[in-house]
């Protein structure tokens, strides 16, 4: 087994399970510390090649996924990986798209959507999950 994120990591949220993922903004440099081994890249543009495992969700900014039940399933590949292997969500700033992922991760781990844009924001970043539509798509993520 792989040595996990740390819980005191920048940007590292720990799902009710346990599970540590790590979230962050790929406008901003790439953090100290060991690299992803797995990565879910949430982008309108297909994202720059990298050195580990990684999958592209065509998601523009400020926006939801062109395909949900694509990123549903990408989504909960993440979350059974992120038991084994250090997993990152990124988009460009860090806090929508991947706000909003992370909180349709918690519904995946058992956080009730109507309290998983809450929790990932009590638990990653106040500002996670950034538009209406955005947190309508995490209420209604479980029947996608």
């Amino acid at each position: 087994m792989t040595e996990n994120w740390s819980p005191t990591c920048g940007g590292v949220m720990r799902f009710p399970s346990g599970v540590l993922v790590r979230g962050r903004g790929l406008r901003r440099p790439l953090p100290s510390g060991p690299a992803p081994e797995f990565a879910v890249h949430l982008l309108g543009r297909r994202p720059p090649p990298t050195e580990w495992d990684a999958r592209w969700v065509r998601w523009p900014d400020f926006w939801l996924p062109r395909d949900p039940g694509e990123a549903r399933e990408v989504l909960r590949e993440a979350l059974t990986r992120a038991a084994y292997e250090r997993v990152e969500i990124a988009c460009g700033g860090g806090y929508g798209r991947t706000g909003t992922a992370l909180a349709c991760m918690a519904v995946l781990d058992g956080v009730p959507a109507g309290r998983a844009v809450a929790y990932v924001r009590r638990h990653y970043d106040r500002r996670a999950v950034e538009t209406p539509w955005q947190r309508r798509f995490v209420r209604r993520f479980q029947d996608l």
